[in-house]
């Protein structure tokens, strides 16, 4: 179970965008707007070379508690509650105001371990801002700029050495010969129908009413002599349709259920195709980086006009993810089911893959010499050899000159081609770009004595020619 970090501190000191900087993206909405954030938004910070771990962004806490700005409060006081470290942002800026001093009366009450983080230190002296804060008697006191990522890795390490490990009690890695498959979509999809079906008894409340699952439920299984782990998740709603006291784990234990499992089986409704909403569940699979299934449920509910039009959509729809099988079930009725874990093999064998130096260096070479990379700048990337870093995903590691000019178009020509000539199928496939450091860099080239008089011996003799 990952372990969870919560933002939490009074409106527009950059909360959000902290947010974005910890799991580099996109996802919370930046406005100079004070109270753009209402709702917790959860996402995963996942450092290069270190654990993992969650984060909910918070609205901020304007000291009311009526309307939209109580509900506001509200929602960050649960998410301090529930998370294993809470980072009290504030603004480096402005410096400590009265609201500042109310946040951290009602964050001592809670007992929660807590870092304080002075944000906005970009331009400004970062130690006169350490003194305006130091009434407040932290001795975990991190002074970072969101904006321009100054401090970010400071922070990070600062928050691991506080956060507790994954727990062993919940952590779906003890058994590493069942295949961990996790299926994840949004509400009314048909996820506990299936996991039902699977299991041959009613193990999970299954429901016409949205949003019945509220937890992640990982229940072991045998089938045809294979041993799996399935892992059901709650529905992953709008924000605006979730009730912050029945879901308010939902998101959390989803993103969980995901970083843990081997396979992803997303479900979708034939009868309203590919959503928004779908694509968003999609892409936390895709970050991080596990083996998908797209699983079209409700197909015997389809006529064969709907059928047609629900496969044009798919296509269309899917593009992204062409390399993830689409299997056509029926979880009430049982249908598929045989060709779904037909499928669910082929993604765990390729995620799961073991490659040789060898065999990666000779696809690097063919790929090379069949399309080598285009001339930038007069000068050609070079790609010497490459290795295989580490499986579900499948990652390569490819050593060369000028890599940083290789254009998009033929990373995914390699991804393309490495896919093909290993058959690939299922999961993504990764690239980590290298380039080799010059031996002579820094280092200057000082003439002796002897070279010395020599150079202006024939420097002379230039200019008498002259």
């Amino acid at each position: 179970m990952l372990p969870l970090v919560a933002l939490v501190g009074r409106p527009n000191v950059g909360k959000s965008t902290l947010f974005n900087a910890l799991t580099r993206s996109r996802d919370a909405l930046v406005h100079d707007e004070p109270g753009v954030t209402r709702d917790r938004h959860y996402g995963v910070c996942r450092p290069e070379g270190k654990p993992s771990f969650a984060v909910v962004d918070t609205g901020g806490i304007a000291g009311e508690d009526e309307g939209l700005a109580g509900a506001t409060a509200r929602q960050a006081r649960s998410a301090a509650e529930e998370a294993d470290l809470v980072l009290f942002i504030v603004d480096g800026r402005e410096g400590a105001s009265a609201l500042d001093d109310e946040i951290l009366a009602w964050l001592r009450k809670t007992a929660r371990p807590t870092t304080l983080v002075i944000n906005k230190i970009d331009g400004i002296d970062a130690q006169a801002a350490r003194n305006d804060f130091a009434r407040y008697g932290f001795n975990d006191v991190i002074t970072v700029s969101s904006a321009h990522r100054q401090g970010i890795d400071e922070l990070i390490d600062s928050s691991l050495a506080r956060l507790p490990e994954a727990g062993a009690a919940t952590e779906l890695d003890s058994d590493p010969s069942r295949i961990r498959i996790a299926f994840i979509g949004r509400p009314n999809v048909g996820k506990s129908t299936l996991v039902n079906r699977l299991l041959g008894e009613e193990r999970m409340i299954a429901s016409e009413v949205p949003g019945t699952t509220r937890d992640s439920v990982a229940i072991d299984m045998e089938r045809d002599g294979r041993l799996y782990r399935l892992i059901d998740t709650a529905g992953l709603r709008r924000k605006s349709r979730v009730d912050e006291a029945v879901e308010k784990f939902s998101i959390i234990k989803t993103l969980q259920a995901i970083e843990q499992c081997q396979v992803a089986v997303i479900m979708l409704d034939a009868g309203e195709g590919v959503t928004d909403q779908d694509a968003s569940v999609l892409g936390y699979a895709l970050d991080a980086g596990r083996a998908l299934v797209v699983a079209v449920n409700k197909w015997d509910n389809q006529t064969d006009y709907q059928r047609q039009q629900a496969e044009q959509l798919l296509a269309r729809k899917l593009g992204f993810v062409d390399w993830a099988e689409a299997v056509r079930i029926s979880a009430k009725h049982g249908s598929g089911l045989r060709e779904l874990f037909k499928a669910i093999h082929r993604a765990h064998a390729s995620a799961t893959h073991e490659f040789s130096t060898s065999e990666v260096n000779k696809a690097l070479e063919v790929a090379y010499e069949t399309n080598p990379p285009p001339v930038v700048r007069g000068h050609v990337p070079k790609l010497r050899y490459a290795h295989p870093a580490a499986n579900n995903p499948p990652t390569f590691v490819v050593h060369g000159t000028r890599l940083r000019t290789l254009s998009d178009s033929y990373k995914r020509y390699l991804e393309n081609f490495f896919r093909k000539r290993f058959k690939l199928v299922g999961t993504p496939v990764r690239f980590v770009f290298k380039e080799g450091t010059n031996p002579y860099e820094g280092k200057k080239n000082v003439l002796s004595e002897r070279q010395v008089v020599k150079k202006r011996r024939m420097i002379r003799h230039v200019k008498r020619g002259k």
